[in-house]
């Protein structure tokens, strides 16, 4: 980023509260969601609860509700807190407002939450990589949601937003997940701390949009401190999982020492005792699959979960509670991603398995008879 003056945004709140702007945020927030209670009731009258939000906002009196929480265990388990509708909508207009302030400064290989990234490119990056370097160093970040500290959050983005009201709404919406993670994350004491620093507000909700894209700003940081202070040349993210490469593993041991002291001025660890250089030969566990110079396999462990819920879904079936189109929507799904692998036996192991059931019509509809 050099010693150039960072340039900052104001004036973006009435940006927030516009029509336009609400309305499309409101359309986004209830895309693939129209079925669930909370969205239909807002739906019933749109026009007056998007006016409520829109008054709120102005006058500054929204505040945020209550989440409601649960535990999903695919792919491990996790804490997903849910915001109220409304809220969500406020959370999208938020974000097409600020996000295009921040894209430009992610680096090109973050992949997560991002338009024109996602999994599927990671892996063909990751791939590219393999082809290219002798040995991998694979880190994750120890309780990412949970441990985001959340001055070290507003630092990072105050930095570019310099619109009061933005910040205050920002402040709101960060301040409604103090406490939701609390169970999730064990305490952990860096230099210089002192009792009080158990007191620090830490903590994204897992399911708000913001928290993804949050997320992304604060790990941005650790991407430029990698690209430009380490100067590796392949590197790769995606959301807390991050991939560096090299031809020499004692660089990759020196990066990796770098590494943790420097999440550690963000008050973030990473897993350090499975983050070791390894020979890219052995195959790099990334994203579901495990990755080699010349093919991809499905981790067994993916295999293992989806045939648990093929199996579900094959007994909701037989008892009526659901119809042949969820099927088939399932298996095409599945089908789909692993597509991205070696995968042509285990797809046609998984259609047979299907072809069990009552549903013969299966293959024939996902084009694989």
């Amino acid at each position: 980023m050099g010693n150039s003056p960072v340039k900052s945004y104001k004036k973006l709140y009435p940006q927030i509260y516009s029509w336009e702007n609400l309305e499309t945020a409101y359309r986004k927030a209830r895309k693939g969601k129209r079925k669930y209670e909370a969205v239909a009731d807002f739906e019933y009258a749109w026009e007056s609860q998007l006016l409520r939000l829109q008054e709120e906002l102005i006058n500054q009196s929204y505040q945020p509700g209550p989440y409601h929480s649960f535990y999903i265990h695919e792919p491990k388990r996790r804490l997903i807190s849910a915001a109220p509708f409304g809220d969500r909508v406020v959370h999208h207009a938020l974000c097409r407002v600020i996000e295009p302030i921040f894209e430009g400064r992610f680096i090109y290989d973050s992949y997560a939450n991002r338009k024109g990234k996602g999994t599927h490119k990671a892996l063909d990056r990751c791939t590219t990589f393999a082809r290219r370097y002798k040995y991998v160093l694979q880190c994750d970040v120890k309780q990412h949601f949970p441990a985001i500290d959340h001055l070290i959050m507003r630092q990072t983005l105050a930095k570019y937003i310099a619109c009061p009201d933005t910040m205050a709404l920002i402040d709101k919406i960060l301040t409604s997940g103090i406490g939701v993670l609390a169970e999730e994350y064990e305490m952990v004491y860096f230099p210089g701390d002192d009792l009080s620093a158990a007191l620090r507000p830490r903590g994204l909700p897992i399911g708000n949009l913001t928290s993804q894209f949050w997320s992304n700003c604060y790990l941005n940081l650790l991407d430029h401190f990698i690209k430009r202070e380490l100067k590796c040349l392949a590197y790769i993210r995606y959301v807390d999982d991050f991939l560096l490469f090299a031809h020499d593993k004692y660089i990759l041991h020196r990066w990796r020492a770098a590494i943790i002291e420097f999440l550690s001025s963000l008050r973030l660890l990473i897993h350090a005792e499975r983050a070791l250089p390894r020979p890219v030969s052995e195959g790099i566990p990334f994203l579901g699959f495990v990755v080699y110079p010349d093919h991809r396999r499905v981790k067994s462990r993916k295999v293992v979960a989806y045939r648990r819920r093929l199996k579900k879904v094959r007994t909701a079936y037989q008892q009526g509670l659901i119809e042949q189109d969820a099927v088939v929507a399932s298996i095409r799904g599945w089908l789909a991603h692993i597509s991205y692998g070696d995968t042509y036996a285990l797809a046609e192991q998984i259609i047979g398995e299907a072809g069990k059931t009552p549903y013969a019509l299966v293959p024939h509809a996902v084009g694989l008879e």
